[in-house]
């Protein structure tokens, strides 16, 4: 079968076409309330058991390449297992999205992959900006954000996992942006 979406590369991480194939990883990683807990409320909590799968049935499969370009994260020295997801849409409100799984929080992963994803969206698919959201309170969210360049526009009312979340940060990445930040690394 062909691949729907680009393999993309990075220092550390290989981005490769989320398939059913990782949906064990994808439940093992993603059913954890560390990880999910900062997401939209419309993601369930307990996560179900087949979650993954249903998800990537449901939503995934049938848009990638289309609305929605999903990546499963691999380590260049584990390419095997998968240890989160970026996704970009084609969306009003919300361009990108991402999980890790939390054994690799804090070691600059998801900033590198977004890095890849945000060059992916300007250079090959001709978007000119990109917008993104993130509980207001969930820094690691925020700091990449920030890190790649992007502008906090607004905060507005939020329903997220967590109670303890009531707002979301929005946020601006523009083309012009981007480039500016990628000449001052």
């Amino acid at each position: 079968m062909k691949k729907k979406i680009e393999t993309l590369q990075t220092e550390r991480l290989i981005l490769s076409e989320l398939t059913l194939d990782h949906q064990q990883d994808y439940q093992d990683g993603f059913a954890d309330y560390e990880v999910i807990r900062h997401m939209n409320g419309l993601v369930p909590w307990p996560y179900p058991n087949n979650g993954a799968r249903e998800f990537m049935e449901q939503s995934v499969l049938p848009n990638q390449g289309k609305t929605l370009w999903t990546w499963g994260l691999f380590l260049k020295q584990n390419p095997n297992s998968l240890i989160g997801t970026i996704t970009l849409r084609k969306s009003a409100v919300d361009n990108r999205g991402f999980w890790l799984a939390q054994k690799y929080w804090g070691k600059g992963y998801m900033t590198e992959a977004a890095e890849a994803v945000n060059a992916y969206a300007f250079e090959k698919l001709g978007f000119e900006k990109l917008l993104f959201t993130n509980a207001k309170g969930n820094k690691r969210s925020r700091r990449i954000k920030e890190k790649t360049g992007s502008t906090l526009v607004k905060i507005l009312p939020m329903d997220a996992v967590d109670p303890q979340y009531t707002e979301a940060e929005h946020w601006e990445l523009t083309k012009e942006s981007w480039k500016n930040a990628k000449k001052h690394k």
